[in-house]
C-alpha cells in the first residue's frame, strides 16, 4: 500500500492525458495551486456528482487562486464521455497504470460495504505554488466535500 503524502511533503511530478489525449503535468501548474482530486471511476453517481460540484465551483476556486485537476484510472475516451454527457469543465486525466494514484497515496486497501478491498481511495491533495502539498485528504465523501475543501481554504 502506498504511503499517504503529508502537508509539506513535495508533491509527486505527474504527467498524464486528459480527455482529448493531450498531456497534462503538474509542472504547467507552477506559480498557481492545484487541487489534485482522486475518484474511482467516470460515468459512476458519486464521482458524477463530485465532478460537477467542482465544475459548479471552478470559478469561485480559480478566482482564489487554484486549478482543479481530476485524476482517475479511466482512458482519454471515457473521460471525453463523462465530460461531454455532465458538461463538465474541470480538467480530467486518466492514470490506467495508476502510478500516479499509488505515488499520492490514493490507491490501496479501502473499507467498501464492510468488506476490504484494494482500488482508488477517493482523495484530495492541494498543492501550493511551489508544489510542496499543503493539504492532504483521504477517504472523503462525494457529496459535500467540494464546499468544505472551499471552507477549509477560506475561500
Amino acid at each position: 500500500m502506498s504511503e499517504r503524502l503529508q502537508p509539506g511533503d513535495t508533491a509527486p511530478a505527474f504527467t498524464l492525458p486528459d480527455a482529448d489525449g493531450n498531456e497534462v503535468s503538474l509542472a504547467d501548474h507552477k506559480g498557481r495551486k492545484v487541487i489534485v482530486y482522486f475518484y474511482p471511476a467516470a460515468l459512476t453517481p458519486g464521482c458524477t456528482k463530485q465532478a460537477c460540484d467542482f465544475t459548479d465551483n471552478l470559478d469561485v476556486l480559480a478566482g482564489a487562486g487554484y486549478d482543479v485537476i481530476g485524476v482517475s484510472p479511466d482512458k482519454p475516451a471515457k473521460l471525453a464521455k463523462f465530460r461531454e454527457q455532465e458538461s463538465l469543465k474541470v480538467t480530467l486525466v486518466g492514470d490506467p497504470d495508476k502510478t500516479v494514484l499509488e505515488a499520492y497515496g490514493a490507491f490501496g486497501e479501502k473499507k467498501l460495504y464492510g468488506k476490504t478491498v484494494v482500488g482508488v481511495i477517493r482523495s484530495t491533495v492541494v498543492v501550493d505554488e511551489e508544489g510542496k502539498v499543503e493539504r492532504a485528504l483521504y477517504n472523503v465523501k462525494a457529496t459535500g466535500h467540494v464546499a468544505k475543501i472551499i471552507k477549509d481554504l477560506g475561500i
